[in-house]
């Protein structure tokens, strides 16, 4: 059985997607909602396999509801508005239904439910972190879900590999980018390059050690992150 949850601001398209529903027995319905904001409720609470959900709603638009998710499940979007369909496609979107659309095309869609996991999880973050200057909250992976985490959290960043690992006060999340493209994300008058497999919060540092001509710098979390010669310019303008 995979929950669903539907959200958009017309009962008709509630209905439609209700009817088509009743010809896949383990899709369960387990909430809906008219607006964005109930939205971003309804799937918090019931943390639902899949989303139908329309991109022009009160409140919240579909792509800022994806901004206020604790977990990101499969998405379909459901609109009037072709224009958006590039974006609904860098996302974690299944499918996007154009309305009206037949009950053919409902089909294409849920066949659609079994893409890579693994590459949806990296398109939901590309457009969560570009969906604004410097994001409030990231989406990193943890236990093989998606999560949400305020980007203040962050103590600070490794290079892992080709990826990320992110690192808070309570657990450490990998991040499908590599460090040098979250450096350019994040705001750069609180994250600062320290090597060139670090990056700092300003905020999070608790102390910083002579470590002969340069520094180890210990954070908020018990972390000792050490400062390379070629980064010690930046932090010494941080110096008084």
């Amino acid at each position: 059985m995979k929950k669903v949850v539907i959200a958009d601001d017309e009962k008709a398209g509630r209905q439609l997607i209700k009817e088509y529903l009743s010809d896949y027995p383990d899709l369960v319905l387990v909430g809906e909602a008219n607006n964005g904001v109930d939205a971003i409720k309804e799937i918090n609470e019931f943390k639902p396999d899949l989303i139908f959900l329309d991109i022009q709603m009160p409140g919240k638009t579909g792509f800022e509801v994806l901004n206020y998710l604790d977990e990101i499940p499969k998405i379909i979007f459901s609109t009037a508005y072709d224009e958006y369909a590039l974006k609904a496609f860098e996302v974690h979107a299944v499918d996007y239904l154009l309305k009206p659309y037949t009950k053919a095309r409902f089909k294409t869609a849920i066949e659609r439910l079994s893409q890579d996991q693994n590459q949806l999880q990296a398109l939901v973050q590309n457009v969560v972190l570009n969906d604004c200057t410097f994001p409030s909250r990231v989406l990193v992976q943890f236990n093989k879900k998606l999560v949400s985490i305020k980007v203040e959290d962050i103590v600070w960043v490794e290079a892992y590999g080709d990826y990320s690992k992110v690192h808070t006060s309570s657990n450490a999340f990998l991040s499908n980018y590599g460090i040098s493209d979250l450096e350019n994300k994040l705001n750069p008058d609180v994250f600062v390059r320290v090597h060139r497999s670090s990056i700092i919060n300003l905020d999070q540092v608790k102390e910083l050690d002579r470590y002969g001509k340069s520094y180890d710098v210990t954070m908020s979390n018990g972390e000792v992150v050490r400062v390379s010669r070629g980064y010690m310019d930046t932090l010494k303008k941080l110096i008084l």
